[in-house]
């Protein structure tokens, strides 16, 4: 591991100074489950590190009525797991954060820290770049791509699949990320948080080098049956093959709206407005669930050796609807 300065910042704006001096060259360490690895396989190599986990207002869980869910940055996987409002109301930020299935991660890894992890494309972790280019041409598409994407905005060079756990279920709940820096804070939807790089030097999320992800804000759900489903390879710690997060505002039996949002599928997490359409006046039945997971995946844009994350896909979304409407089989 190359050296590095270490910052322990106590507040905000401390973490937020320490970041602004090195133009760039500085890494944020949270849960660290991921910034290490990368910095021991020489894929990061920062000249500062800024610890925020002596900052106790990054911490936390709260709930205010009419205003919803507060998440502090620094949160862990465990507190979301065993906070009993969020087990009543947001039911599929506890099934992404059961999908992680290592008791390590769940005690240290952060809800801010899921947000920004880097992507687990096996190019980029091998050290050849977020876009995986040589010679001007993707390594992904003519390499093993099994992993990859199946749906992007256009047929650029970006290849890796978003790796948060909980980025689909926030966005169909309609969350919103707070950052701070060092021109002050600003919310953002947390569907405007992620982007599809061009170019290699561009970074996989909307954070200016002296920001950070201080809370998570989201809105009221009683009112929304929510879920996730993910759709794995193996039951030990792995990222999923394909997710699906679903948020039904009912009207009685018949949905009133509904948001679905797909994961580990896109460089970013892909909504699937034209499958939502499908919902609003109906009941849910599984024949209604398996037509909007068809939908769901048409525009699908496979590489030579992924076509099978298009049934993944459909099935995740399916199962996420009907575990939404407690019709889960």
């Amino acid at each position: 591991m190359q050296a590095f300065e270490y910052a322990n910042p106590t507040t905000v704006s401390e973490a937020v100074k320490a970041l602004a001096v090195t133009g760039g060259s500085a890494a944020v360490l949270a849960g660290g489950t991921d910034l290490l690895s990368l910095m021991k396989d020489g894929v990061e190599t920062p000249k500062r590190v800024v610890n925020l986990k002596s900052i106790k207002e990054l911490q936390g869980i709260s709930y205010t009525a009419g205003k919803g869910l507060r998440l502090g940055a620094l949160a862990t996987l465990d507190e979301l797991m065993q906070n009993a409002k969020v087990k009543q109301e947001y039911l599929s930020l506890v099934q992404a954060a059961e999908g992680v299935r290592s008791p390590q991660i769940h005690s240290v890894g952060t809800v801010g820290g899921d947000l920004c992890q880097r992507p687990r494309c096996w190019y980029y972790r091998g050290g050849r770049g977020l876009l995986a280019m040589k010679d001007g041409k993707s390594m992904v598409m003519e390499g093993d791509n099994r992993y990859h994407a199946i749906f992007r905005s256009s047929n650029g060079p970006a290849f890796f699949v978003n790796p948060s756990s909980f980025a689909p279920a926030l966005i169909a709940l309609g969350a919103k990320v707070k950052v701070t820096g060092a021109k002050g804070s600003r919310e953002i939807p947390v569907a405007e948080f992620f982007r599809i790089p061009a170019t290699e030097g561009e970074r996989e999320n909307v954070l200016a080098h002296d920001e950070i992800v201080t809370e998570i804000l989201v809105p009221p759900a009683a009112q929304v049956r929510n879920a996730t489903y993910e759709v794995r390879q193996k039951e030990a710690l792995d990222w999923p093959l394909a997710a699906a997060a679903v948020a039904l505002q009912m009207d009685g039996k018949n949905v009133k709206s509904a948001r679905i949002v797909l994961g580990h599928v896109a460089p970013v997490p892909w909504p699937v407005p034209d499958a939502e359409k499908l919902l609003p006046g109906k009941a849910v039945t599984a024949s209604l669930a398996e037509q909007v997971g068809e939908a769901a995946v048409k525009g699908a844009m496979p590489l030579s050796r992924n076509s099978y994350k298009i049934r993944l896909a459909r099935v995740a979304v399916k199962r996420a609807i009907l575990r939404a409407a407690g019709m889960e089989v």
